[in-house]
């Protein structure tokens, strides 16, 4: 499946008819619009209603397109799935083994497939799960998320159209270690230790909020879960899990990329349902850049307050640093800056291939292969190219842009609705993958755009 494809069919999961907004820019962004449950979690939440023997509820759940891919997955392995407004009624009472070639129609729209992996291997002892896709940003081996399943029994079997894995006798606890405290790898471990026979200790592991609320869920359920300070967490394999009724962490990423697009574009958004705690890091970058916010009960007001814009340097980090996710946004934003602003990633090694269109735009920005943080981090001496210098500031002018990704794919449409004149942007389905109806809340907050089919 080639990008245009991919970016249509991600679309039309949801209903969405357009692939090409055309936008004229200058105009900011103002309104209020509602930030749903956390993909990063929501999709993950879906897949734990695997382990229960009974139903789950997860309310709200955001109308994306990755949430349809797993919902269809899940129905390929007999869940019952239902939505009702927001929440989906998830019934897993008929598990049942699913043909390789439906479970390819898949390969290529998430990475979800292989969190499937530890649940199935539980309830049917055994699992397949097609070549994976998801964004390029990065290495994303899954090598490790197979080592794992090995440690806990299962047997791996790789094939031309996947991966075949089987646990004859059944998953087993195990010691495991992770040398970069990975989300995907932390989750894979959650998911196969909380009904593996005996204890599981994970050392080095994520803690990010949507890992929290994740665990919060596999407790609801039955699981026997620590978490200690030092990112060791503890799991006590349980015979039996139920279903859980949970509503989702709010979505920390959509939060500050909608808080980026009113700080680019001098407008004054109120983001429904964002929350204080988990956007703690964000907060400090947004003001020290120049914005403002205002904490209340219901949500997050944030503001251009007048003035320019201030430079920042920045590390991405996993939490409670800096995230990965948020940084394409705000290089937008500091583009308007009026100076020099560093921008060091040190999650993912490719994720500043999206700057090549705000180049085009009229944006000043480098990328180098060194170190410009405060600190060296494990891309340093493997030339790739991680560190941006953005000089601000600049007027981006309109252009045509073909969206590459999901978050660099947002931070273009940013873009586009801070330049001067008229930018033409396609394969924009790709955005639907994590943005729920995105196109409305750009007509809510007064965007002057067309679309396209």
């Amino acid at each position: 499946m080639n990008l245009t494809e991919f970016s249509k069919s991600a679309g039309a999961a949801v209903g969405m008819n357009v692939d090409t907004i055309t936008v004229r820019g200058g105009k900011a962004l103002r309104g209020r619009i509602q930030m749903k449950g956390a993909k990063n979690l929501v999709t993950k939440a879906m897949v734990a209603a695997l382990l229960g023997e009974g139903p789950s509820e997860l309310r709200s759940v955001p109308e994306i397109s990755d949430v349809r891919v797993v919902q269809g997955l899940l129905e390929l392995h007999g869940v019952t799935v239902r939505r009702e407004g927001d929440t989906l009624h998830l019934d897993p009472a008929n598990v049942r083994t699913a043909h390789e070639t439906s479970i390819n129609a898949h390969a290529g729209s998430s990475r979800i497939p292989i969190l499937f992996c530890g649940p199935l291997l539980h309830q049917l002892g055994e699992a397949f799960i097609p070549d994976l896709g998801g964004c390029h940003i990065g290495d994303r081996p899954i090598d490790f998320h197979l080592e794992v399943l090995r440690n806990f029994g299962a047997v791996v079997e790789k094939l031309p159209s996947g991966i075949r894995m089987t646990a004859p006798n059944g998953l087993h606890g195990a010691k495991i270690h992770l040398p970069y405290p990975s989300v995907g790898a932390t989750e894979q471990v959650l998911l196969g230790a909380v009904r593996a026979r005996g204890r599981t200790e994970l050392t080095g592991a994520a803690v990010e909020p949507e890992i929290l609320d994740l665990i919060a869920i596999l407790q609801k359920m039955g699981a026997e879960i620590q978490v200690d300070t030092d990112r060791t967490i503890r799991i006590e394999g349980v015979d039996k899990l139920v279903g859980y009724s949970h509503t989702a962490l709010f979505d920390r990423n959509e939060t500050a990329s909608w808080a980026c697009a009113a700080l680019a574009t001098g407008g004054d958004v109120f983001l429904e349902g964002a929350r204080q705690p988990e956007m703690t890091t964000f907060l400090n970058v947004f003001r020290k850049a120049g914005g403002a916010f205002d904490i209340q009960d219901d949500g997050i007001r944030f503001w251009h307050p007048g003035g320019d814009l201030k430079p920042v340097v920045v590390e991405t980090d996993v939490h409670p640093g800096f995230m990965t996710d948020w940084q394409q946004p705000l290089v937008v934003a500091l583009a308007k800056a009026n100076g020099i602003s560093i921008v060091h990633e040190t999650v993912y090694e490719q994720r500043f291939g999206f700057t090549e269109a705000l180049v085009e735009m009229g944006a000043y920005i480098q990328i180098h292969t060194d170190c410009l943080g405060s600190h060296a981090c494990r891309f340093g001496q493997r030339n790739y190219e991680h560190s941006a210098v953005i000089a601000g500031p600049v007027e981006l002018h309109g252009a045509d842009i073909t969206v590459p990704d999901l978050r660099g794919g947002f931070s273009h449409l940013v873009a586009a609705l801070t330049a001067t004149g008229t930018s033409r942007i396609s394969n924009v389905g790709i955005i639907a993958r994590g943005y729920e109806r995105f196109v409305e809340k750009l007509e809510t907050l007064g965007a002057d755009f067309d679309v396209e089919g």
